[in-house]
């Protein structure tokens, strides 16, 4: 396993937003977390990242348990966060919020990031603040990929997005897969989940409640109408 979740148990407060969480991501993998709002998948992902400490459990990446590292560290390691906020610097250019994150050890480069997203080279010297959702998702990407990680998390990436667009970013990431990539992708809609992911974990009150392949999700209606609230 490239990354192994175990045990993970995290809390807001007196508030317990993950009960156990345990999941794992293969080398090249995609593994999709669903789930309604407040399940706890971003908590999941904010716990890997050392963003939301947790109190009990193990974060493993590589043989290497990270966990609770500081944020810094564990993108070190090679774990990268896309937020749903992206997160882009708004006044700089497309180039530059590329060229801050760049490590030069890294084995993706600028040119490679655009290699992957030709639209987004062509908008290189546009500010952030003037991308449309579609290119800022690309760009959020592809600063996350010059920090040199073999995981990618992405929160929400679909969100507030044209239907058109979501098709853009699916593509985005089963290039990245292509290249060995292993992601894990936080989404609320379903069917951008099942068209990518190799494997599906539903959250529920912070729980797994459902781990599978994304074609037994898909003929599970009753499953996904009680904890998405959604029929494939």
């Amino acid at each position: 396993m490239h990354l192994e979740i175990k045990n993970l148990h995290t809390y807001y407060g007196l508030v317990h937003m993950l009960k156990g969480v345990t999941l794992n991501v293969n080398e090249g993998e995609i593994i999709s977390i669903l789930g309604r709002n407040g399940a706890g998948k971003t908590t999941t992902i904010k716990s890997i990242m050392g963003l939301a400490p947790s109190s009990e459990g193990s974060v493993i990446l590589k043989g290497e348990e990270i966990t609770n590292f500081e944020p810094h560290e564990v993108a070190k390691k090679g774990i990268s966060f896309v937020p749903a906020s992206r997160g882009i610097f708004s006044t700089l250019t497309a180039y530059e919020n590329l060229k801050i994150f760049h490590l030069k050890h890294s084995k993706w480069n600028i040119d490679d990031v655009f290699k992957l997203f030709p639209k987004l080279e062509k908008l290189k010297f546009r500010n952030g603040n003037s991308l449309s959702g579609g290119e800022q998702q690309m760009l959020a990407i592809g600063r996350s990929l010059v920090i040199n990680p073999s995981v990618i998390m992405l929160d929400e990436p679909s969100q507030g997005l044209a239907p058109m667009i979501v098709e853009d970013v699916k593509e985005m990431l089963l290039k990245l897969k292509k290249e060995g990539m292993s992601i894990i992708l936080v989404e609320q809609n379903l069917q951008t989940a099942l068209d990518v992911a190799d494997r599906v974990y539903i959250l529920d009150q912070g729980e797994i409640v459902f781990e599978g392949k994304s074609q037994e999700l898909s003929k599970n209606k009753k499953l996904t109408l009680k904890f998405l609230g959604v029929s494939t």
